[in-house]
């Protein structure tokens, strides 16, 4: 059977395989192991005799395995072959071919079954196939070593040589015909890592002078007799005279300059110096500066020989220079030492270079509190320098409205000193007992009293550092709401931005406080304008459209004064960019946005939606405000009797806060979104669900009829408004649930995405209407020149120029200085009487201090 010739003789090729891996893998271990440390040049780095014994070993080793290998090995035979492949058919078919009848050898029909038998069996053979070898040697290696001879083999072969393997007959045999004659010799200077510098090769470098790094490391390496070369040196703190050296190597480290010597053939000497590495330098490059947010900015310079590695600045309590008044006259707990990370070129040299420490530590125990600072830097070679302690006071984030100023100065003081609490709570509450006249928001208010309260039991129980961190956190996250403000009411906010820039200026602000000022003031006009624009309504016919009570002033004109402000505040000139404020704030005081084509026209379908969103806004931030007030309730159902006492002290607060929430639910009732029944809403946890339901149900209606707006601000608009709907169903949810946390967090998204879909709605649909009136033509160059009789907000004809301001000569040519004098005199007078308005009078005070 010719086809069974191919299978069989690959399997017995196995089997000689496999029989090999058997009997010889301990060999091939082992010649791996002799290999890698010596294709790695250890046989350099250890001694003479180390490396005889480590060479005799090997040998043995290497002979030991060979024996035994071949005393295992066994050739196979052909027929060990051809009995595997027909193990591995079903039937063993070549066996049964190769057997003859036993029984029945004479009966026909017997005979006819056995040849049937035997020719099915030799169809089978057609299907033999050679058999793989078993080259697993785990049960005779349970331990693997022959993976960590492999292992370490490919290491030596990506990292060493062979041609290192031959260094060792000549270590092992003794010095070639070559050094005969006499030893030889080789020697490196090897300069710390951290300078850079390359290693360098004494055999290359004539005798004479030679300057190198302290700490550089040198290696002398002498082939053949011993005591054909000696060393003398006095660079190394040990001092060597005249030593011998012999076959092997001689390591030391240049500490002092010296000499160094070899005495013998090819001997050489050199006058070292070893250069030291000077320390550091790091100085203050200028003082710290600090923008209007409270971070500050330190510029410094630093140098180094070889570079510097790292650096911090240290800023420690300059008490001496505390003034200790007020909360700050107890003595202060402890407060560590502030380290910061100095700021290190990524790229580039370190030897020298100038950077800038930029933190803002407004939240931190030290801030606006004089301070030290002190910088020190370190080098590689682990010497540091620093700077001398720099007395300044710890910039921090200014705060201008009065209230938030008190907040953090409380905050401050709590700070300083845990005593400090039961102080620091009666100042709050003394400050804030008309908080009609501070707080626009009764979140706002109920925040403080929670965080008074929270003062004053740990003021009797005593403060921790948990309840401490806590306090801070809630004044710092109250300050900020004060300052920066989270105001339902956009004119709120103008009129807060312009009181923050009235005192700026009073104050001296700096060039970055004011840019800062202004930019929250033109923010706060934009937000203005378009709330105006929101809820404006439909003129009832009352006001005609040439009666000067009302006109369209454009953002230009007001943006080309804020400019002016700017600009004049930039120059010095605080009188005259206060006038222009007080312009300013009269234009926006007497300003009415007009609707349509003179007012009295219907609504738009894009305002319509806008009004519609604007009602949906207003009833949504009633409805959190409400769940506030019951989480409140809730939270302070324990303190009852604290309650009571308080309420003595808050007085008529108290009843105009619920009289304010009656009002409210009274609206909600009248005008605001009716529950599934049809009801307006109660006080019940019920009735907010149902509220919050109809709401959604109120704002799903209102996307719907959304006009089609083009656009990415249209389809941004649209995407808001389904984060909002989502939001609202999400507080439905926890309202349902009873989890009026959670559903005051749902209800603050919402808002926000109410507000962000406003936003987005009122810009496309402005561009929308620029694209109308571009296509307009001629009508559009009409609508743009002065409309006769038309004036603006001061009540002067409007010039033909299509910007503020007139034409026309208003004194008519009286005597400007004469009526100067007039209006001045007016001016003293009615600020003089006592029964107007003490707004008022305010204002012309401030009026008369201009001038």
């Amino acid at each position: 059977m010719r086809h069974l010739r191919l299978p069989v003789k690959l399997t017995r090729l196995g089997m000689v395989a496999e029989n090999a891996v058997r009997c010889f893998w301990p060999l091939w271990t082992t010649l791996f192991l002799t290999l890698a440390p010596l294709m790695m040049g250890w046989q350099d780095l250890v001694p003479l005799s180390v490396l005889w014994g480590f060479v005799s070993v090997a040998a043995v080793a290497l002979i030991v395995a060979f024996l035994w290998g071949w005393r295992q090995f066994r050739k196979p035979t052909m027929a060990e072959a051809l009995a595997r492949v027909d193990a591995a058919m079903p039937g063993r078919p070549i066996a049964a071919v190769a057997d003859v009848q036993a029984i029945g050898a004479t009966d026909p029909a017997s005979i006819a079954v056995w040849q049937a038998h035997v020719a099915r069996m030799a169809e089978r053979t057609k299907l033999a196939r050679a058999v793989e070898p078993d080259l697993r040697v785990a049960d005779r290696d349970p331990y693997g070593i022959r993976f960590v001879a492999v292992l370490f083999f490919v290491t030596a072969l990506l990292f060493g040589s062979f041609l290192r393997v031959a260094t060792v007959g000549d270590i092992v045999t003794g010095p070639s015909a070559a050094m005969a004659s006499g030893p030889v010799w080789e020697g490196w200077v090897e300069p710390p890592a951290y300078t850079g510098r390359p290693s360098l090769y004494l055999n290359d470098i004539p005798a004479g002078p030679l300057r190198v790094p302290v700490g550089s490391k040198v290696t002398l390496r002498v082939y053949g007799e011993t005591g054909g070369l000696s060393l003398t040196e006095n660079i190394s703190g040990s001092e060597q005279e005249g030593t011998r050296l012999g076959d092997g190597q001689e390591q030391f480290e240049i500490v002092y300059s010296g000499n160094l010597v070899l005495d013998g053939p090819s001997g050489r000497r050199w006058m070292v110096t070893a250069v030291a590495d000077q320390p550091p330098f790091v100085a203050l490059n200028g003082p710290v500066t600090a923008d209007a947010m409270g971070e500050m900015s330190q510029p410094f310079t630093a140098s180094d020989d070889y570079g510097i590695e790292s650096g911090t600045a240290t800023i420690a309590l300059d008490i001496a220079a505390v003034n200790r008044v007020y909360g700050l006259a107890r003595d202060p707990d402890p407060i560590p030492d502030l380290v910061l990370d100095l700021p290190m070129p990524f790229t580039g040299n370190r030897a020298e270079f100038d950077a800038f420490l930029v933190e803002n530590l407004s939240e931190h125990p030290l801030a606006n509190l004089p301070v030290t600072l002190q910088l020190a830097v370190t080098d590689a070679a682990g010497q540091t320098a620093s700077t001398e302690p720099e007395p300044l006071i710890l910039p921090g984030r200014r705060f201008f409205q009065p209230f938030a100023r008190a907040v953090i100065e409380q905050r401050r003081d709590l700070m300083w000193s845990r005593d400090n609490a039961r102080r620091a709570g009666q100042v709050l509450r003394a400050i804030s007992h008309r908080p009609e006249d501070i707080f626009t928001s009764e979140t706002m208010y109920l925040r403080l009293r929670t965080i008074i309260r929270q003062m004053d039991n740990m003021a009797v129980v005593g403060m921790d550092e948990n309840g401490q961190a806590e306090i801070v956190e809630a004044l710092w996250d109250l300050a900020i709401q004060l300052e920066d403000g989270r105001l339902a009411d956009a004119r709120e906010r103008l009129r807060r931005a312009q009181e923050r820039l009235s005192e700026a200026m009073r104050n001296g602000a700096s060039d970055a406080e004011i840019a800062e000022l202004m930019q929250e003031l033109r923010e706060a006009t934009d937000d203005y304008m378009r709330m105006l624009a929101e809820q404006s309504e439909p003129g009832d016919g009352t006001d005609q459209p040439g009666g000067g009570e009302g006109m369209e002033l454009s953002m230009n004109d007001l943006q080309a004064m804020m400019d002016r402000i700017e600009e004049l505040m930039q120059e010095g000139r605080m009188a005259e960019a206060q006038a222009l404020m007080e312009e300013l704030n009269a234009l926006m005081e007497n300003m009415r946005v007009t609707q349509g084509e003179g007012g009295d026209g219907p609504q738009s379908p894009g305002q319509q939606s806008m009004q519609d969103l604007a009602d949906t806004l207003r009833d949504q931030q009633d409805l959190s405000d409400e769940a506030f007030r019951d989480l409140q309730d809730r939270f302070n159902d324990g303190q009852s009797g604290q309650q009571e006492g308080q309420q003595g002290q808050d007085g008529q607060q108290g009843q105009e806060g619920q009289q304010g929430q009656q009002d409210g639910q009274d609206g909600q009732g009248s005008g605001g979104q009716p529950d599934e029944n049809g009801q307006g809403g109660t006080a019940g946890q019920g009735s907010l669900t149902d509220r919050q339901q109809a709401l959604r149900q109120e704002l799903q209606r209102q996307r719907g009829n959304l006009p089609n707006l083009p656009g990415e601000t249209g389809d941004t608009a649209r995407q808001s408004l389904d984060r909002a709907e989502g939001a609202m169903e999400g507080a439905e949810d926890a309202l349902r649930d009873g989890n009026l946390a959670e559903a005051i967090d749902r209800q603050a998204e919402a808002l926000d995405a109410l507000r962000n879909g406003m936003r987005e709605l009122g810009q496309a649909l402005a561009e929308a209407q620029t694209g109308e009136q571009g296509q307009n033509g001629e009508q559009g160059e009409a609508a743009g020149r002065a409309v006769p009789g038309q004036r603006d907000p001061l009540g002067r004809d409007m010039g033909t120029t299509g910007q503020m301001g007139t034409d026309q000569n208003l004194l008519g040519g009286t005597d400007t200085n004469r009526r100067a004098a007039e209006l001045l005199d007016e001016i003293r007078r009615r600020s003089a009487e006592q029964d107007r308005p003490e707004v008022e009078r305010d204002y012309l005070r401030r009026l008369l201090g201009q001038f």
